[in-house]
């Protein structure tokens, strides 16, 4: 299959685009990060940037391969309409953790986020499993981001 370059940097741009304006509203978060009680395994926060990009990146990558892939119209707008509200869900969360400091609403807004990760490479698997398993790093960072968020909010 040919690489449609145009689409493949489209697709990899929007997540990346997505996570950046969030970084940019949050823009004090690594040090209100620092300021907080973490609990064990919490990892340095030069990681969550590095982290986070090659995560939208490869989401990017995933959502590339839906569009692409051939498979019924129907079957990839629903994929892609779960993708873009488990994006959306992800843009807010840093927004209620970050910007108003809700924790425990965040940890809540997380698991749906989490339940929407999973449905989304649910109907990834359908038409890609390639795609599918691009989207598994994703859900198990964002797992373990829920244990940061459940340990921040009892300690603080």
């Amino acid at each position: 299959m040919k690489i449609r370059w145009k689409t493949l940097l489209i697709c990899i741009a929007i997540p990346l685009i997505v996570g950046g304006i969030a970084g940019l509203i949050s823009k004090d978060s690594m040090s209100i990060f620092e300021t907080l009680n973490k609990p064990p395994l919490s990892p340095p926060g030069w990681l969550f940037p590095v982290a986070w990009t090659i995560l939208y990146t490869l989401m990017g990558i995933a959502s590339y391969l839906i569009v692409t892939s051939g498979a019924p119209q129907s079957n990839i707008r629903t994929a892609i309409k779960l993708y873009g509200v488990q994006l959306f869900f992800n843009f807010l969360w840093t927004f209620w953790f970050f910007n108003l400091g809700l924790y425990f609403f965040a940890f809540i807004w997380l698991i749906v986020l989490w339940i929407l990760i999973l449905a989304t490479i649910l109907s990834f698997a359908h038409i890609s499993k390639p795609a599918a398993y691009l989207m598994l790093p994703y859900l198990l960072w964002v797992t373990f981001a829920g244990y940061l968020n459940l340990g921040i909010a009892i300690l603080n």
